[in-house]
């Protein structure tokens, strides 16, 4: 099976038609002469629909950006992320718990932003991960029910992440195991699949797995192709616990989690669903054709453990889906943006697979007039959120209608 990487991978580099700020069937183009960093405000300023931030905060921190500069790019962000969070903790002092809470989930996704760009070494970068970590301490351990700051065990480290009970008196709750990809961390999922999952019912545990935030940054482990290994690992923890229904484990990647969510629902049969939030099928391919000038070069060098773009090809070579995804036996959800910028043939590929492997698969692609047809719907990460969270409670039998009659805690 093939398919054009090389084209896919051209996409978001593509010369700009129109230099100035405009709307593109993917979003808003804040500076379409420096796409990588306007992909990346485009998915803030999407979250900020799910609370991690304000559109009007966002578009003050980039006009005081320099166009292309990453140093600005971090300065500003810090501003408003060390603003909001000065200004939570004063109203948790004055007794305004949800004020505070708004301010620490914005502060943390603004953290994530100002964070992105540094390079692996520089010394600021772990330092700002831990002060958005921070801010998402407060924030979830304020919810009702508290969300939990957890360490899974594996392979003599902790992968780091947080598990959070939807808020329905409902004793043994399903759970969905979400992960990041290339560069989508456990605090960002929150914003991409976590609160959708508890708004319905569906308690979620948000990892760090190899290769990724705190895991990568703090514990220097890179990914892995068998990523049925670090979800084997959440398994087995949840597994620990009495408030968890054992016979509805979902898994979901975004992005490069896409790939992970797939090989683990292939080789993992204790999971009960599967999720591809944004497909992948060969990252070989893919990679082969990224130099080292491309915009995340930086990132997947660190990312993959390799010294070069060349060792990181040859290290993805066993990330493919082909003779693996013939194993899987639970339902299975794509959801890709139609005009995702890192390309739409990857996605349909995996479902014509899966498809003619007799696999229970739902596809759908999102489209332009819906909005939340970027990557991983990063212009609308709600519709992504609906998507996701809907499939997922219908799969698992949950009617959202008596949770939210009769066993509601407290809206999320």
């Amino acid at each position: 099976m093939a398919v054009s990487e090389v084209t896919e991978a051209k996409l978001i580099d593509a010369p700009p038609t129109d230099a100035v700020g405009h709307y593109e069937p993917y979003g808003w183009h804040h500076w379409p002469e420096h796409p990588w960093p306007s992909y990346q405000f485009r998915r803030g300023l999407g979250e900020t629909q799910e609370g991690g931030g304000t559109v009007s905060e966002c578009f003050l921190a980039a006009s005081r950006m320099v166009p292309g500069d990453l140093e600005s790019w971090h300065k500003e962000w810090m501003i408003v992320a060390d603003r909001n969070v000065s200004r939570g903790d004063a109203e948790l002092a004055a007794g305004h718990v949800q004020t505070a809470m708004n301010c620490w989930l914005r502060a943390a996704d603004y953290y994530r932003s100002a964070e992105f760009w540094l390079e692996p070494d520089d010394p600021r970068r772990l330092p700002t991960f831990e002060k958005m970590e921070a801010a998402s301490h407060k924030f979830f351990l304020h919810l009702r029910p508290p969300g939990e700051i957890v360490e899974i065990p594996y392979e003599g480290v902790g992968l780091c992440g947080y598990f959070v009970r939807a808020p329905f008196a409902v004793e043994k709750q399903p759970v969905l195991i979400a992960f990041g990809g290339l560069d989508s961390i456990k605090d960002e999922l929150w914003f991409m699949v976590g609160r959708g999952a508890v708004q319905r019912g569906i308690s979620v545990l948000m990892v760090d797995g190899p290769g990724q935030g705190g895991t990568l940054r703090r514990h220097k482990i890179p990914t892995r192709f068998d990523y049925e290994v670090p979800v084997g690992a959440c398994i087995d923890w949840l597994a620990t616990r009495s408030d968890v229904d054992m016979d509805r484990i979902a898994v979901s990647g975004s992005s490069l989690g896409g790939y992970y969510a797939a090989r683990a629902g292939s080789m993992e049969p204790r999971l009960a669903a599967c999720i591809s939030h944004g497909a992948q099928w060969d990252l070989h391919e893919r990679a082969k054709s990224r130099g080292e000038d491309h915009g995340l070069a930086g990132h997947m060098k660190w990312v993959f453990g390799g010294k070069t773009m060349a060792e990181v090809t040859e290290i993805s070579k066993p990330f493919r889906l082909e003779g693996v995804l013939d194993k899987m036996t639970c339902p299975y959800l794509i959801v890709h943006g139609g005009h995702d910028v890192l390309g739409v043939q990857t996605a349909t590929l995996v479902h014509d697979y899966a498809r003619a492997k007799g696999l229970d698969v739902t596809f759908r692609l999102v489209s332009a007039d819906e909005t939340g047809a970027e990557h991983c719907q990063h212009d609308n990460p709600t519709l992504g959120q609906e998507l996701i969270g809907d499939w997922l409670a219908d799969t698992f039998g949950i009617d959202q209608r008596a949770l939210y009659t009769r066993h509601a805690l407290r809206p999320v």
